[in-house]
């Protein structure tokens, strides 16, 4: 059950579970927002939206339809143990199927219109879906003593993502603890471009996806970011608007990508911090 929005889970391993589990739905939310946008942003400029469209088509084929596979095989009938919860499991996998048509008009589709609304359709109605999948589904699997969250989901990237952390494996102290040695400065080779206090103003062509994390939970709003960054090509960039400077998340980015991220400050506070992140 759920208590002030804390899950009541029947051991500490399904508690995990469970954390590791909304983790890797925001990782999955943050990456699908930030492909959406790159197609809305080509198809509104009536620029070359294919590839845009068929990075997009990957993470959907080979992220997004396993995941739900993964869902129905194996979290909703643990769930659906407790007859409060069929007709909700019902109305879970009815929304998967509306998900899946979405996905099939996206690979149908070669207007871009028509494949940037189908996109912006798939994001809200999958955004509403892991609501529901969090507040409703999870807290009934994680209470039940008859059903072990933890071993219906080992092993299964596809429920779990990579890593299983917030930190994407790593152990860099989330919520801006020590960060093994490091001062709470960003490493220098993110700020290339913005040392001694210098935001950049050089010229972009204002086409990158835009995240802003001012609304999104704390408690997932480093996966949701960490997912974002992870569908950003090489030499593609992501926008990102925080409400204070993230340096902690920047350290685990930093340590996530093998070190290939520049980052550039476009603006500091006081009520939004805007940075330019950069694959490299």
């Amino acid at each position: 059950m759920s208590i002030d929005g804390l899950i009541v889970s029947s051991t500490a391993a399904d508690a995990e579970a469970v954390e590791t589990i909304k983790n890797h739905h925001a990782e999955l939310a943050g990456a699908l927002g930030s492909l959406v946008e790159s197609v809305l942003v080509a198809a509104e400029r009536g620029t070359e939206i294919d590839l845009a469209h068929a990075a997009l088509v990957e993470f959907l084929t080979e992220e997004l339809m396993p995941h739900a596979v993964a869902e129905e095989e194996s979290l909703y009938p643990a769930a659906a143990r407790t007859e409060r919860a069929r007709p909700l499991i019902e109305s879970m996998i009815a929304m998967h199927r509306v998900i899946g048509s979405l996905v099939d008009q996206i690979r149908r589709d070669r207007s871009p219109v028509r494949v940037a609304a189908a996109a912006e359709a798939l994001r809200v109605a999958f955004n509403a879906h892991l609501i529901d999948e969090n507040d409703r589904i999870l807290p009934i699997v994680a209470a039940d003593p008859g059903v072990s969250l933890a071993t219906v989901t080992e092993g299964m990237h596809e429920l779990l993502g990579g890593g299983g952390d917030c930190c994407g494996g790593h152990d860099h102290g989330c919520g801006g603890h020590d960060h093994g040695g490091h001062d709470h400065g960003a490493p220098a080779e993110l700020h290339e471009h913005s040392i001694g206090g210098h935001v950049c103003q050089c010229e972009q062509d204002n086409a990158d996806p835009v995240l802003d994390v001012r609304e999104v939970p704390h408690s997932i709003r480093h996966a949701t970011v960490f997912g974002a960054f992870d569908a950003v090509p090489a030499g593609g960039a992501l926008i990102l608007i925080a409400p204070h400077d993230p340096i902690p998340l920047l350290h685990q980015l930093h340590d996530r990508s093998g070190g290939r991220i520049a980052v550039d400050y476009e603006q500091r506070g006081p009520d939004a911090w805007r940075l330019r992140l950069t694959r490299i």
